[in-house]
């Protein structure tokens, strides 16, 4: 029988089918190319957007943070969805969702349609990324893992490193339209491959904690919206106060849920107190920060600010968002041999100390030459830092567990995301605007600045990662705890 139920700890039953495991690395790493690069496709078509839609800043900020929000959202509720009714099976559902959202998004005919069809891609990402990375732990044993993930942060860098790219030629050779047609047939030449080659697996639980799934949908939407409706509601309106206060309640009443009154529990909140959990999850938040609120400034930057086409602008911004691609792989595979914090510290510091070079180099006629090797800088330390939060999450939680943990990760990098566009746009619109080349320079390089300190304090949250040797001891010493907590599970 394919459908194997496996315990924290255990191989698959005798007997069952073994993981594809070339197929699995294929689709989940493509799988994920279609997220990443829809979080980012969209940056160099926003000058274009705003000139064919008549897009406000607030609409430019939206067409990204819709897709972010919804995908931030319900990623927890996409894993849960996984672990109860089949992972390949809901990874099906999400690709096919993502697939017809994109096309609606290139039939949409002003602002508010794009973005009510982005929040449909965001919600089918949402089912897609988590499963992406539990596909993978399915597949893999634990000392083989931190390879599959440098593939599938490779691949997912490539996303990021396309997006510009294939945003800026598609627009110009083409128009916007076609950065979203470009995913439908990918889309429907996965969905049979997905069907027919994934195994499909399922999680602990045999029901579906939905207030739980409720209760984090609600607060999580609550603390998202408040920043990014901030710049233009203002911090201190009754809307963004009332969001605050909103996410923060349910936020609240979903640990103590969880804590004591949930059956079946989405998340065991045991696994935060695992430095190897949280530090990587807060390090994640913190890089996505930084890293899509610099992008959000960078793709408009070399347009509005220096004069350049949409196609000019990314293969510029490649030097920064190729680096992945080269570089994830490698260091997913060091990770198994000298441990993840090397990389998570040192990628985060490389991340700050290049968005700071940027940031003091801007100014109005600066030469792309002079922006080079901070670009490269940064690309470096983001991709030392996409294959090994992922397995440090992963590899610090059971087997079983690896969805959930895939969950919370994706659920505070999309998180850390929002926030970073809306804290770009704030201090964007504080010190600059759109009114002349000169203006928007003057905002840019204030936002970066702050896009390099977000990065510099996941450095310090990725320093108390614990090295390889601890999270090996660690990983014994939670055995048991993790045996009991199965059993009564599925008591």
């Amino acid at each position: 029988m394919a459908d194997t139920l496996r315990a924290p700890g255990r191989e698959p039953a005798a007997g069952a089918a073994p993981p594809r495991r070339a197929w699995t690395v294929v689709l989940a790493g493509l799988g994920a190319l279609l997220c990443s690069l829809d979080v980012v496709v969209v940056s160099t078509a926003l000058p274009a957007l705003r000139a064919d839609f008549g897009a406000s800043l607030s609409d430019l900020e939206w067409t990204i943070n819709a897709y972010n929000l919804v995908f931030a959202c319900l990623t927890l509720t996409g894993a849960a969805l996984g672990d109860r009714f089949g992972r390949r099976r809901m990874y099906v559902v999400g690709l096919a969702v993502f697939t017809l959202a994109s096309a609606l998004a290139a039939l949409a005919g002003g602002a508010g349609q794009l973005i009510a069809a982005r929040v449909v891609q965001g919600a089918g990402a949402a089912v897609l990324l988590p499963l992406t990375l539990t596909l993978i732990s399915e597949a893999f044993p634990a000392e083989k893992r931190g390879v599959a993930i440098g593939v599938w942060g490779g691949v997912t860098g490539l996303g990021v490193a396309a997006g510009p790219v294939l945003g800026g030629a598609v627009t110009e050779g083409l128009s916007w339209q076609w950065i979203f047609w470009l995913n439908v047939p990918t889309g429907l030449a996965m969905l049979p491959l997905a069907a027919l080659k994934l195994r499909e697996s399922h999680g602990p639980r045999p029901q579906l904690d939905v207030v739980g799934l409720v209760l984090a949908a609600v607060g999580l939407t609550g603390l998202a919206w408040a920043p990014v409706r901030a710049p233009e509601a203002g911090w201190g309106s009754a809307e963004v106060l009332g969001a605050l206060t909103v996410g923060i309640v349910f936020v609240a009443a979903f640990v103590g849920w969880e804590r004591s009154r949930a059956r079946y529990p989405m998340l065991p909140l045991a696994y935060f107190k695992r430095r190897g959990f949280s530090t990587a999850n807060g390090a994640v938040f913190l890089m996505f920060m930084s890293l899509l609120g610099s992008l959000f400034m960078i793709s408009q930057l070399f347009q509005l600010g220096l004069g350049n086409s949409p196609l000019e602008a990314g293969v510029r911004i490649l030097v920064w968002t190729g680096m992945p691609l080269a570089v994830a792989p490698v260091a997913g595979a060091l990770a198994d041999r000298f441990g993840n914090r090397p990389f998570m510290l040192g990628g985060l510091v490389l991340q700050a100390v290049g968005l700071g070079l940027l940031a003091r180099q801007i100014e109005p006629g600066v030469s792309y030459g002079s922006l080079v090797l901070p670009l490269i800088v940064a690309g470096i330390g983001i991709s030392m830092v996409f294959p090994t939060v992922a397995n440090a999450v992963t590899s610090s939680v059971p087997p079983g567990d690896a969805g959930v943990a895939a969950g919370v990760n994706n659920a505070l990098r999309e998180l850390g995301g929002v926030f970073g566009v809306a804290v770009a746009a704030a201090v964007f619109t504080r010190y600059g605007g759109y009114g002349s080349a000169a203006s928007f320079v003057d905002g840019c390089g204030p936002a970066l600045w702050v896009s390099a300190g977000a990065a510099a304090v996941g450095a310090l949250v990725a320093a108390f990662a614990p090295s390889r040797a601890q999270a090996q001891k660690l990983d014994a010493s939670h055995a048991p705890a993790e045996q009991r907590e199965v059993s009564r599970v599925r008591a």
